[in-house]
């Protein structure tokens, strides 16, 4: 499947998934009266007691697995806690994506923090790509919001329809990558086993038994050395005021009346913040890019190979926002979409997990912030999910850098993006199915919602 082919399938099946809610609505306006009571009694807050039983030893195995693999392919893991903490813990959806949020930011925390400490596995440069962390970062902070009023608008069913479109779409591309990849990586293997054999055949010439090691030793460095390769604290502090700049608006509005002046004034505002720092950084990206292939300079701005031209930057944001709607809608971090773009644009599967994990880690805890603000999750159940969220972020990580070593393949990173993907819309599917059963039992209304009527 090319990337026109997936941009097709994606537009088809949105289109005719919105569609078909103008066509479900009308088939059911007549139970509009009966939508209200259901509806309110559906988002009553369900917070189950922290206790030990069958169902927080599940949740916590559950959240282990899913961090570790989540954080490895840099998706994070919202698609499978959502439906964890609510088909196993019990938590009402609302409450469950506020907690997912804090079990993506624990991860998120703890896999940069391994990250920071491992060198590049091919170049002396740091392995966070900030040039492309600062171009995604806004556009998937304002996407998060926008995600965040369309979970208002849209019914359940829909986002739930949306999601699986999109999951199965991205999984299958980022499992025919990792097929790829794999591929590659067996024609270097032979390659590399066809040189050896040449030379411990070769005649008359001296044969040293010792390992495969290039011309230029490479220079063992020490962890703190890494450490101040890896951290750009002006490009981190840049990251920290896009972030600080998006609090204080997100904080600002909750506390004024939905839909008043005031409050589209205040939603308005995230989008030149967004669109400021988005531009300055693809108007850097676009020059560079200008600039060495004029001089015939082949050396790559950043880690992706693609061509900055003003096509490729709009399609980076697109996708930057695409991503920030799919995590408001879902209660992820957006690495659902930014996983599998920095594989796409060429971005080698660690950097590319390292730099998604770096994005969703601001992400994240911006909404754990404004959670906390609005009292949207109990305290020690998240506490203790978040704890082993970080547990599993770091040894994750750890466990699958010692496989990559051990094989030499790098593309397991991409099957584990692409299995993470791939079980986040079965369990999606599956909350999806169960909840919408009960709407149709319920006759609720199934279109459309007002955004102002509806918070």
């Amino acid at each position: 499947m090319s990337t026109t082919q997936f941009l097709l399938y994606l537009l088809s099946g949105f289109s005719l998934a919105i569609l078909s809610v103008l066509f479900i609505s009308d088939n059911n306006h007549s139970h509009t009266s009966l939508y209200a009571p259901s509806y309110a009694s559906r988002t009553d807050r369900v917070w189950p007691e922290l206790k030990v039983d069958w169902r927080l030893v599940v949740a916590t195995v559950i959240g282990f697995l899913g961090s570790a693999c989540g954080t490895v392919g840099g998706v994070g893991g919202g698609g499978i806690f959502v439906p964890m903490l609510t088909l196993v813990v019990g938590f009402d959806t609302k409450s469950a994506a506020a907690i997912s949020k804090c079990m993506i930011m624990g991860a998120s925390a703890s896999s940069v923090w391994y990250n920071v400490r491992v060198p590049h596995p091919t170049k002396q440069v740091p392995i966070l790509d900030y040039d492309l962390a600062l171009l995604f970062q806004p556009m998937l902070m304002l996407g998060i919001t926008v995600g965040v009023s369309l979970s208002v608008v849209f019914p359940y069913w829909l986002i739930t329809l949306l999601i699986i479109i999109l999951f199965i779409g991205t999984s299958s591309r980022s499992f025919f990558k990792g097929v790829e990849m794999w591929r590659e990586e067996t024609l270097l293997k032979k390659e590399f086993a066809q040189q050896q054999a040449t030379l411990a055949n070769s005649p008359g010439e001296l044969q040293i038994d010792t390992k495969y090691e290039p011309l230029i030793p490479k220079e063992n460095k020490s962890t703190i050395q890494i450490l101040c390769l890896n951290l750009r604290w002006k490009r981190i502090l840049t990251l920290t005021i896009v972030w600080i700049c998006f609090l204080l608006l997100q904080v600002i509005k909750n506390d004024v009346e939905i839909c008043s002046t005031w409050y589209w004034v205040l939603f308005c505002l995230q989008f030149p913040v967004a669109i400021i720092v988005y531009g300055y950084e693809a108007g850097k990206l676009y020059r560079e890019h200008k600039k060495r292939k004029s001089t015939g300079n082949p050396e790559l701005i950043c880690e992706a190979s693609i061509e900055w031209n003003a096509l490729n930057l709009a399609f980076c944001a697109f996708c930057g926002i695409l991503g920030g709607t799919v995590g408001g809608l879902l209660g992820s971090g957006g690495g659902f979409i930014l996983g599998p773009l920095l594989l796409e644009i060429g971005v080698i599967p660690q950097v590319a997990s390292a730099t998604a994990t770096f994005v969703m880690m601001f992400s994240s805890s911006l909404s754990v912030v404004e959670f906390y603000l609005l009292k949207r999750f109990p305290i020690p159940y998240a506490l203790y999910l978040t704890a082993v969220s970080v547990l599993a972020g770091f040894w994750g990580q750890f466990f699958v850098r010692k496989l990559i070593t051990m094989l030499g393949r790098a593309s397991i990173i991409v099957f584990i993006l692409s299995g993470v993907i791939f079980a986040s819309a079965l369990t999606m599917g599956v909350i999806g199915i169960e909840q919408s059963i009960q709407m149709i039992h319920n006759h609720e209304f199934m279109g459309f919602l007002g955004l102002c009527g509806s918070q």
